[in-house]
Formats: structure tokens, sequence, C-alpha cells
């Protein structure tokens, strides 16, 4: 488990580090993937299980691998990331290669044994921005790059602006998709404006980017799986991002 650090200035020395010079032969995959699941003070401890069994049933589904053996290189990379404050992006299981029942088994079972090591309030600009750096600093190649954004909230409080981690994800040929993901031990949905609007217009976003609803326990899991699905095969989805000032003021927080 590492802890990753994220401002600009680390964006910064990651594009300096890749230019410096020649280096070993980077593996070549499909995708590269980073599961970017909230960890934030709304979250649980019996909410962090859910989302990692969610995430460890999917990768190992069949429909899954049957998908990624599909892949021109019949493998993807991926990672799985807990956000919670500016200062707290935790890597529960680095970069693996899954090309296979077996180390998609491998990977599922690292995220179930970890334990739960990020916390504090939304930082969901300074989250995206860690998975930026994740993708730069890796030594992967491929020709699409994913970030898989989950949350309960499009608040942010502190750490880098949502506008600006995203459109630098953007500008990097990036794709930002969502999971709305309605709160368990509430209502389910945030009173004052609609989740998947604000994602939709504050945080996805790339090529065939989309938001996908999990609504309850029993359907987490189903959620999850159908992401994946719609990521590794790379179909686009039916979302594209927009403006709204209401929206927007989200984001700047």
């Amino acid at each position: 488990m590492h802890r990753v650090f994220v401002t600009l200035i680390v964006l910064t020395s990651v594009l300096m580090g890749l230019a410096a010079g020649p280096a070993a032969a980077a593996e070549r995959v499909d995708l590269e993937l980073v599961f970017l699941a909230d960890a934030s003070r709304s979250i649980d401890d019996g909410e962090i299980r859910l989302q990692r069994r969610g995430y460890a049933e999917a990768i190992t589904h069949p429909e899954i691998l049957a998908a990624i053996s599909s892949g021109y290189e019949r493998k993807i990379a991926v990672t799985y990331v807990e956000w919670g404050d500016e200062t707290s992006q935790e890597v529960v299981v680095p970069w693996t290669v899954i090309d296979g029942a077996g180390s998609a088994a491998a990977f599922a079972k690292d995220l179930l044994a970890a334990p739960r090591i990020a916390f504090g309030p939304n930082a969901i600009g300074s989250a995206l921005a860690a998975a930026h750096a994740l993708i730069l600093s890796n030594a992967i190649e491929s020709t699409r790059q994913v970030i898989d954004f989950s949350g309960d909230s499009a608040y942010s409080f502190g750490g880098v602006p949502i506008y600006q981690a995203r459109a630098a994800a953007l500008a990097a040929g990036m794709t930002i998709n969502g999971l709305a993901v309605l709160c368990r031990s509430c209502d389910g949905r945030p009173v004052d404006y609609d989740l998947e609007a604000a994602f939709t217009e504050l945080i996805i976003g790339g090529p065939g980017s989309f938001v996908i609803t999990a609504d309850g326990d029993a359907s987490f899991a189903e959620a999850v799986r159908r992401k994946l699905l719609l990521e590794v095969a790379g179909r686009p989805g039916a979302a594209e991002p927009g403006e709204s000032g209401r929206l927007a003021d989200l984001g700047a927080r």
C-alpha cells in the first residue's frame, strides 16, 4: 500500500521524469484503469467492504474476463485507490496486469484483505489528480486510459479544484467515468441537487464517458460489473459533460 500525495507539482515532476531520457520498455495492455473509490467521511466501513466486494466480484466475473481476452493485447492494467481528503489518496492495490482468471483472483484477494487507510472530507479534485499521476508514472502503455470514479457526492472541500484536475486529465487524453453511489444510511440522494447530473457536468469527461448509478447493496455489484464491461470493451457511453452555473459551484469548492 502506498500514499499518493497529489499536487500540480507532482504532476509536473512526473511529466519531467517521463521526458528525462530512455527507460525500460513499457508493458503493452489494452486499457489502463484506475478504480478511484470513495472512502471519505460519509462512507462507513460497511460501505468500504461493499465497494471492494463489488469490484472484486466484477474483475473476476467470466463476462469481464471474456471481454479482457477479446482485446488486441488480451490484458488490461488496473489499480485500486481509495480517496478521502486532500492528503489522503491511498493505493490499496498497486498496478496489476489482468490477463486471466488467476491474475484477476489475486487482485481481488489483495483488495479484500487490505485494511481501510483513507479518511477525511471530500477532495474530489485531488483524487482525480492522483489517478492522473498514477497513469502517467507507471511502466505501462495502452491505447486507452480510464479513471473509474465512484462517490456519493459531488461536493469537494479543499485540495485541487475539480475543474482543474478534470481538465488536466482530459487534455492528456484520459476518460473519466462515474459511479454514483446512493447513500445507504440516509435517504439515498442529496436533497439540493441531482447526483448523476452533477457527475455528468462536473466530473466525467472524455471519449464515451458515462455515469452509472448504484442504488442499493443488492445492485452495487451488478452496477460495477456493467460499468467495468463498458470500460473494458471500450463502448461509448450516453452522457456528455456540460456546463451549469449552479452545479459548477459544487465543483469549485
